[in-house]
């Protein structure tokens, strides 16, 4: 919660527990609890959802992810982006998918970088749910189209046959 005004009171993280859930069931994607495959530790979640508000490029599906500062530096964040991804633009059939954060938060715009996504500087936004005068309150978007994600595949997999 490093790049968030304020942490949840418990009341807030069971809502967006409820939410979550409520996203799974409408939607069919949403955001996954991300677990440790040696020791089935739960690290934080990583996934697909549709924002609850409304912006110059809603309506849209972002990525997202928020792990536990315990595990921040371990590619944990782009492994799991990675399949969240592939799932939005093979299984979903998802035409864009658009992530978002504060432009201080230099290690969620590395990763965004890491999965091809371009920055879209014209529709950069303040948040509507963090207050005026807020230093978080601005916020970058990132923008990757399937059809820049398929080139990504075929020139990877171009790369590994060499």
């Amino acid at each position: 919660m490093e790049y968030f005004p304020a942490l949840l009171t418990r009341e807030e993280s069971d809502a967006t527990l409820e939410w979550i859930e409520t996203h799974f069931k409408k939607r069919g994607f949403g955001l996954w609890a991300a677990e440790l495959i040696e020791t089935g530790e739960l690290a934080g979640f990583i996934g697909l959802a549709v924002p609850r508000f409304t912006s110059s490029f809603t309506p849209c599906v972002e990525i997202g992810w928020r792990l536990a500062a315990r595990f921040w530096g371990k590619g944990l964040a782009t492994e799991g982006a990675r399949e969240a991804l592939r799932f939005g633009f093979e299984d979903v059939r998802l035409g864009e998918i658009v992530s978002f954060t504060v432009s201080q938060n230099l290690r969620s715009i590395r990763v965004m970088e890491k999965l091809g996504m371009r920055r879209d500087p014209a529709a950069d936004f303040d948040h509507p749910f963090v207050a005026e005068g807020h230093p978080l309150r601005r916020h970058v978007l990132y923008r990757l189209r399937a059809a820049d994600y398929q080139d990504q595949l075929r020139q990877q997999a171009h790369q590994d046959q060499q």
